[in-house]
């Protein structure tokens, strides 16, 4: 690792303030992303500015049709709470497969998503759901906030602080583990609403994608069948040690086809 100052923010202001200072710093929450890339010298922040102990980014709630849960709350604690649960029980058990349970009870669902790790978990239930990302500045819609590996629509001086996710009619995901580290070698959240069906992909890709041929025939008809002979076009797929580009054509096929069976398996929910 290269030389860094460690800053420990006690409230939003103090650590938008020294995000604002220190141009090359960067937040930490679990650090579960982060501490890999500085390990592998990818990163070289001036300073690291330990966001943990803000409470207004913590929490879990629903209000109308929106389940709110703030950037620090950890994977663990998403798996585990009653509200998720009752809301959107698919990202409670995405929540459930993130890696192992040392990386569930310290990493958070916003430096995940701030990170924006081509493999990881939570971009494809953001994407999926239509959430919106609240942060220190303003709120941006999904479609509008993953870019690229490691990229969002984030500013240098901007914090994610929470999270609103649209409470679909039923909602399902669904992932093939690599074996070593528990990220998604693909994973599929597939999130029916009442207009509406999204489907989104990790794990095989630059970053985090809709499959829009996907919903396009769900949406025609929701039904096990709806994907037979449907075919994910792989040239821009990645082609690496976990598969080839069209290995992995096919694990998106055969995951898809997985989610949208559990989907299928669950009750409508009912509006509120």
């Amino acid at each position: 690792m290269y030389e860094t100052l460690y800053l420990r923010a006690s409230s939003l202001d103090e650590a938008l303030a020294w995000l604002r200072e220190h141009g090359d710093a960067r937040p930490l929450s679990g650090g579960m992303t982060l501490i890999p890339t500085l390990k592998q010298r990818l990163a070289a922040p001036s300073h690291l500015i330990d966001i943990t102990r803000i409470e207004a980014m913590r929490g879990i709630s629903v209000q109308g049709d929106v389940l709110r849960v703030g950037a620090l709350t950890r994977h663990a604690e998403v798996a585990a709470s009653p509200v998720v649960e009752a809301a959107i029980p698919a990202l409670a058990r995405l929540a459930n497969v993130i890696a192992d349970p040392q990386v569930r009870n310290r990493g958070t669902m916003g430096g995940s998503v701030a990170n924006n790790d081509p493999a990881a978990d939570y971009p494809s239930a953001v994407l999926a759901l239509g959430a919106q990302v609240v942060t220190s500045q303003r709120r941006i819609a999904a479609d509008d906030y993953f870019v690229d590996t490691f990229q969002t629509a984030l500013e240098p001086d901007e914090l994610v602080i929470g999270f609103e996710y649209p409470i679909p009619l039923r909602a399902a995901y669904a992932k093939l583990r690599q074996p070593a580290s528990g990220y998604a070698v693909v994973g599929v959240f597939v999130a029916q609403f009442a207009d509406s069906i999204r489907v989104a992909v990790t794990g095989a890709g630059a970053s985090v994608f809709r499959w829009f041929d996907a919903e396009a025939a769900l949406h025609a008809d929701l039904s096990e069948v709806a994907l037979a002979g449907l075919k994910m076009d792989s040239g821009s797929l990645p082609d690496d040690d976990n598969g080839s580009a069209a290995y992995r054509g096919h694990l998106i096929e055969t995951y898809t086809r997985r989610a949208v069976e559990a989907l299928l398996g669950q009750p409508l929910r009912r509006p509120a």
